[in-house]
């Protein structure tokens, strides 16, 4: 698979210079972009990967844009900023939409291997139409983990609680979701009972995912008839496997 990559940002700013030349010595072909919305337009089909290098004030028609195209044309969006342009992004590109995102000042080599995951794994075969996951858990670092694991076969979303999983599933459709059993305010038996309360999202399967393994908590979970009670501290390895067992067992 062709290592090429789309880095939206001002050619003329140091900084942007600095990650093109960085991909470049990682072995990229990097197509440099102003952010402006029809010159971003203008690069459909080149290569899924898009590179946004934010900068305040984060501009908001580009960012329309860049959303479309995560829907309709499947790219995968890293995001290079600060804490506040992150936030300013969401507002227009919901977090789950967003492959990866890193803080600036940026290691261009944690980046290149970021993309590189995406490359070895042909998850840049977008003729496939991929399976979607949402993850739900108060865990930031359990959410971008579990993410991680799964992105290489699977288009994954992530929810850091269960009022914005179910604010997520009003306009987004998933084929599963991983939910945390244990979570504030509202926990992940009141999350799954409202899914199934509605009938939008009452057909979605949903898998616990969760750090409890004593009997009491098993029986409780199992009580709620989820499709499977997974562990948190499972493998990797164990933990993807038991999500394409159950995807396989569907087909």
């Amino acid at each position: 698979m062709e290592k090429k990559a789309i880095l939206i940002g001002d050619s003329k700013k140091f900084m942007v210079k600095a990650v093109v030349k960085g991909l470049e010595a990682e072995g990229y072909e990097v197509i440099g972009v102003n952010p402006e919305p029809d010159l971003i337009k203008a690069t459909t089909g080149r290569t899924p990967l898009y590179i946004m290098y934010l900068e305040d004030p984060v501009p908001g028609d580009v960012m329309e844009v860049l959303r479309e195209l995560i829907d309709t044309d499947h790219i995968m969006l890293f995001l290079i900023g600060s804490n506040n342009e992150f936030d300013s992004a969401f507002e227009v590109i919901p977090e789950a939409k967003i492959t990866r995102k890193f803080e600036r000042p940026l290691n261009v080599k944690m980046l290149a291997s970021a993309m590189n995951d995406l490359v070895v794994h042909s998850l840049l075969d977008t003729t496939s139409e991929k399976k979607r996951i949402l993850v739900v858990d108060d865990d930031g670092v359990m959410l971008r983990t579990i993410k991680e694991w799964l992105s290489i076969k699977y288009e994954v979303y992530i929810a850091n609680s269960g009022m914005n999983a179910i604010t997520f599933l009003a306009n987004n459709k998933v084929d599963l979701i991983l939910l945390d059993y244990m979570m504030p305010v509202v926990s992940g038996p009141q999350v799954f009972a409202m899914l199934r309360n509605d009938p939008m999202t009452k057909s979605i399967p949903v898998m616990f995912l969760t750090a409890k393994s004593d009997k009491t908590s098993v029986l409780k979970v199992a009580a709620l008839k989820p499709e499977k009670y997974l562990l948190k501290s499972m493998p990797p390895p164990e933990l993807v496997q038991q999500i394409n067992e159950f995807f396989e067992g569907r087909s």
